[in-house]
């Protein structure tokens, strides 16, 4: 059995056609045919706990600007060429910022969301 959607209140901020995926401890969440954000919390890597945005590195500057919040991969504090963003759950404006991210996905922002082999659609 899946377990309980981390900062559930997101979902009231996303298109209600999205689809979850629960892999790997995390929860993945489509629309259409993109990976658009995943959602992180457990107790094995909290430094990751958080949203995940699925993006291009060419739109980080853009989303750091519209959401400072947000912090490229780090892997034992050292930065990773990714393509991946997150929006850790203890930054100071956590809520806010998820919210934002939400309303970029339900407004089509292209700069948010990847193709994947595995899109459930």
């Amino acid at each position: 059995m899946a377990k309980a959607v981390p900062y559930n209140f997101v979902l009231d901020y996303l298109p209600d056609s999205i689809v979850i995926k629960y892999m790997f401890g995390w929860h993945y969440v489509y629309w259409g045919k993109k990976l658009m954000i995943v959602l992180s919390k457990t107790l094995k890597r909290p430094e990751w706990d958080g949203i995940w945005i699925a993006t291009e590195r060419e739109h980080h500057d853009g989303l750091f600007n519209d959401v400072p919040e947000l912090q490229p991969f780090f892997l034992d504090n050292v930065e990773r060429e990714s393509n991946w963003l997150l929006l850790p759950a203890e930054a100071e404006n956590f809520e806010t910022s998820a919210i934002k991210i939400c309303e970029m996905v339900s407004h089509g922002d292209t700069r948010v969301g990847r193709l994947t082999k595995k899109s459930p659609i």
